[in-house]
């Protein structure tokens, strides 16, 4: 079914536009609603601004009341419908793991680019399927792998490649949230394997791996262990959105990981650790990272996304660390705030992530995280998975084709 609003854009607008549709409209849908309706106003350069038309989702009237909250001009309850409307030029896909694979090849296949959110299905295998229907059909795209998007991320990455740091010795990359520190949070599809996958390793590890990638290169081998803390949750009694409480009623069982630590060595020579907890009581998205290097130190933490805190230079024993505000300068920050020390925040770094993804539909060429940084991903989350079972090191195996 449909529904219809008023369209206002001006004839010059509507030609510059990019038709765009959502699939999956909980949480992670709204967000890529709100960047959508918000990149012109950062990014006023763009050479085409996306034009919200259709949300699918199969709740009842969740689509519907998303299109009317965003101007979009048609809602449906089967995602195939939307794909096949010959307007829509790019498709977010923010419906949960299990279809990502599915709905992924199927846009690939219809020609329209890509904007996925991770973990990109349940496998490397289905991560990889995606990305070669990309390929083959020559359509650009994205990946939520948002927290490499945050300005003081890019200012650290500079950091590292001026070689400010020396040598990279050891790094610790850390992901803790109290989502489903509650006994009863709702046994969604998240906690099943069948529909989630992996648990925190998909959600939270995942993003990670890739600031791991991103900032230190490629992973050589990884050793790691996982547990399950709360075996059984409550079965919800309908449709849920974002992290929702069930109390009472019958209870099924968690089949995936609350919680994961691996010992990576890096290609280059150093170790690594990744830790990431989703019932990690008393921590709310305490995600960042401390990166030791020969000649210095540099450090984020989330929760203070706008700051570093760097220690470099020559004393080696008793070096001064200081807290550095980044601004404009440093990554997209300056299409945000025109001064140092004023914070962005998540939505921020999303509107980033949908503008990288408009830029390479114009220009051709990557722009951001793309589904090949997915796949890299998934290839070391794989290798963590067989690490615990098998308590061993593991090597990452780059099976098939990888990034062109």
């Amino acid at each position: 079914m449909s529904i219809d609003t008023a369209a206002s854009s001006r004839p010059s607008e509507r030609h510059r536009s990019v038709p765009v549709g959502i699939i999956g409209f909980g949480w992670m849908g709204r967000v890529h609603a709100q960047a959508y309706l918000r990149v012109r106003h950062h990014y006023p350069d763009l050479v085409q601004f996306p034009a919200l038309v259709a949300i699918a989702d199969e709740a009842p009237g969740r689509a519907q009341d998303a299109a009317r909250q965003f101007g979009a001009e048609r809602a449906l309850t089967d995602w195939r419908a939307l794909l096949d409307d010959p307007e829509l030029r790019a498709v977010s896909v923010t419906a949960p793991n299990f279809l990502h694979r599915e709905i992924g090849v199927a846009v690939a296949e219809s020609g329209k680019h890509l904007w996925i959110e991770k973990p990109v299905g349940l496998t490397a295998a289905d991560a990889l399927d995606v990305a070669l229907a990309a390929d083959t059909q020559g359509v650009r795209t994205a990946v939520g792998f948002n927290y490499r998007n945050a300005p003081a991320v890019a200012a650290a990455r500079e950091l590292l490649a001026r070689g400010e740091l020396g040598d990279i010795t050891h790094a610790r990359f850390y992901f803790l949230s109290d989502y489903a520190a509650h006994p009863d949070g709702a046994l969604s599809w998240r906690y099943q394997q069948a529909r989630g996958g992996n648990g925190v390793l998909g959600d939270l590890a995942s993003h990670a791996v890739d600031l791991v990638h991103h900032l230190l290169g490629p992973v050589d081998a990884v050793v790691a262990d996982t547990a399950v803390f709360i075996p059984q949750r409550p079965l919800p009694t309908g449709a849920t959105s974002g992290h929702e409480l069930a109390a009472g009623g019958a209870r099924g069982l968690v089949e995936n990981e609350d919680y994961v630590i691996a010992q990576m060595r890096m290609a280059s020579g150093a170790r690594c650790s990744v830790e990431a907890s989703r019932v990690a009581v008393g921590e709310q998205n305490a995600y960042g990272f401390e990166i030791h290097g020969t000649a210095g130190v540099v450090g984020w933490d989330f929760r203070r996304i706008g700051e570093l805190r760097v220690g470099v230079g020559a004393q080696y024993q008793d070096q001064p660390v200081t807290t550095r505000f980044v601004g404009p300068g440093d990554g997209e920050y300056g299409a945000f705030q025109p001064g140092s020390a004023i914070a962005l925040g998540y939505d921020d770094l999303k509107v980033i992530e949908a503008q990288r993804f408009l830029a390479s539909i114009a220009s051709g060429e990557p722009a951001g995280a793309t589904i090949w940084d997915a796949v890299a991903a998934a290839r070391v989350i794989e290798a963590i998975g067989e690490s615990v079972r098998t308590g061993s090191w593991v090597r990452p195996e780059a099976s098939g084709p990888t990034a062109p």
